[in-house]
């Protein structure tokens, strides 16, 4: 079903290695907050996820693209379907439906780290130009920490840079999962509802101990304002006392001298 309202735009969340989508998982939670606000979104259980075959990730991620034809997709990708999507960006025979709307690589693990396990080994990224990641989608961004044990040197230096894309450093998230803390994540479903290029190429996505540090910032300054209306509407009550009594003395004095 493509519900409607959201100006044929849909989703599309691929999930790492040994990942079952565990429902403490900020994909999840995405897809489930997507999905609630009428979005169209695909959260698929690859094949094999403990032991995944490339080209059986290949072909589904294809099929699936299928399945979207025609929507403004958005493909967020998490660990090891970053490096699917660029093993699917490097291919001739996938991407048949042309390019996607943006494409969000999420902790993506280094060459090296794939390559010291036989799983995944086949995985490790191939190489690529900045021209080929633009004809594969309108818009590509790295997010990453600066302390992920799956990407020793960061994401920005390992893939950002190499391949000219802009990116978000967050320090001290690890590999950005739920053992790092993401079990929600309200800055990336912020992004993800950014309408525009113009719009979410300007937003960032920060970290959740960001986020909660923004939300505090929003919440005192509600109370501040808050107090600072309870205070003046107490002083004009004040005042209005006072000019009310001021009044019934004067009055009093008055007929007093009459």
């Amino acid at each position: 079903m493509t519900p409607t309202g959201n100006h044929g735009r849909a989703f599309l969340i691929l999930h790492g290695w040994q990942n079952h989508r565990p429902a403490n998982h900020w994909q999840h939670w995405l897809a489930d907050r997507l999905t609630d606000l009428g979005h169209e979104v695909a959260y698929p259980q690859l094949p094999e996820p403990d032991d995944p075959d490339l080209e059986r990730w290949l072909a589904e991620l294809d099929a699936l693209l299928g399945e979207l034809e025609g929507r403004r997709v958005t493909v967020i990708c998490h660990s090891l379907a970053c490096l699917l999507w660029l093993h699917a960006v490097a291919r001739d025979d996938v991407l048949s439906t042309g390019p996607v709307d943006r494409v969000l690589l999420i902790a993506p693990p280094a060459p090296e780290v794939a390559l010291r396990h036989p799983e995944i080994a086949e995985f490790a990224p191939p190489p690529l130009t900045p021209a080929q990641l633009s004809e594969a989608a309108t818009y590509t961004r790295v997010v990453g920490s600066d302390d992920d044990p799956y990407c020793p040197q960061g994401a920005t230096t390992t893939y950002a840079e190499p391949l000219a894309l802009p990116a978000d450093l967050l320090p001290g998230q690890a590999h950005l999962n739920p053992d790092s803390g993401y079990g929600d994540w309200p800055s990336l479903l912020d992004w993800c509802l950014e309408p525009t290029p113009t719009s979410y190429e300007k937003t960032p996505i920060r970290s959740r101990t960001q986020d909660s540090r923004t939300r505090d910032s929003r919440a005192y300054d509600s109370r501040t304002r808050d107090s600072r209306t309870q205070d003046s509407r107490t002083q004009d009550s004040r005042t209005q006392d006072s000019r009310t009594q001021d009044s019934r003395t004067h009055g009093s004095r008055t007929h007093n001298s009459r």
